[in-house]
């Protein structure tokens, strides 16, 4: 194609010249970064602050599994407690019992009475 026959459209109204088409491109890559650098900047705070809230939350997990483990601890305690009073409990229960059938039968074989019915005994 022969250079003159391209029409040159350099000098027509409202196209750009290379040089303001250059300029355009470099503002809109301009703003471009500057925004890429306001949404780093809030996702840095955003990160920045999650960091914090997980080890709150941390510090908080931490101190409430030690307040559980004193619970259970606490809790073991008392059952082994309420255990040896129980057992303590049904051993005296036992004796007391041993004690009275002792006792009744040393009533029947002095009286000849049942104690508990107060029948003579034939």
């Amino acid at each position: 194609m022969d250079p003159y026959e391209i029409e040159d459209t350099s000098d027509w109204l409202g196209c750009p010249t290379e040089l303001e088409t250059c300029r355009h491109f470099l503002r809109m890559y301009e703003n471009e970064v500057q925004e890429l650098t306001l949404q780093l900047r809030k996702s840095r705070r955003d990160i920045f602050n999650l960091v914090q809230m997980h080890a709150e939350v941390s510090e908080e997990r931490d101190r409430l599994r030690t307040e559980l483990n004193r619970a259970l601890t606490s809790a073991s305690d008392a059952n082994r407690r309420v255990t040896d009073i129980e057992t303590k409990t049904n051993w005296e229960l036992m004796a007391n019992a041993k004690v009275i059938s002792e006792l009744h039968a040393k009533l029947r074989e002095l009286t000849g009475v049942d104690p508990f019915t107060q029948i003579a005994k034939s």
